[in-house]
């Protein structure tokens, strides 16, 4: 049977470190918009206190989860154990989203060792938390992070890269508005 805690403790905090990916979910307000779900890894998830967390988005072909927290901030995050004690933890909150060219970008991006660039970072006040069984869950064993996404963002000047972000990024799939150009 899950359980619903009031914040982010250290035995969770230690699951949160522990996990090598996690998922973003985000919906927009339209019944007809498209519900996402994106995977998301590189050690790139922060808890930056027990009702507060933050992501650095990498970037990738599409910009939903962005649009949809712009338009009305609703963001479940979802780690699963693949290894060790079955568990699902599940953090539901209100996201709002800082872009790359925003003033104080990169002191915020300076918690994210390793990470030179990156698209956007994802902020959530966590409003609830809860965990499940994960009994459904297989086990898998980590082998490598994918090195992709990192090359086709190292390859580029930086003027480059932000062009490609504004031009490819600019609106969601539902045509809601992506990256914003300052």
């Amino acid at each position: 049977m899950g359980k619903t805690y009031d914040a982010i403790d250290d035995k969770l905090a230690a699951f949160i470190g522990n996990q090598k990916m996690f998922f973003v979910a985000t919906a927009p307000l339209s019944g007809d918009g498209h519900v996402n779900v994106s995977p998301k890894g590189y050690n790139s998830f922060r808890i930056v206190s027990p009702r507060r967390v933050a992501y650095a988005d990498l970037g990738g072909s599409g910009i939903e989860t962005v649009a949809h927290v712009r338009e009305n901030g609703r963001v479940t995050i979802m780690f699963c154990a693949f290894e060790g004690p079955a568990m699902i933890l599940r953090l539901y909150g209100k996201a709002r989203v800082m872009q790359f060219d925003e003033p104080g970008f990169d002191v915020e991006l300076a918690h994210f060792p390793g990470f030179e660039r990156a698209r956007n970072i994802v902020f959530i006040d966590v409003e609830r938390v809860a965990d499940s069984c994960g009994w459904g869950v297989p086990f898998y064993e980590f082998k490598s992070e994918r090195d992709q996404l990192k090359r086709a963002i190292d390859h580029r000047t930086r003027d480059e890269w932000a062009e490609r972000r504004y031009t490819s990024n600019a609106e969601s799939i539902d045509g809601l508005p992506g990256l914003m150009r300052p």
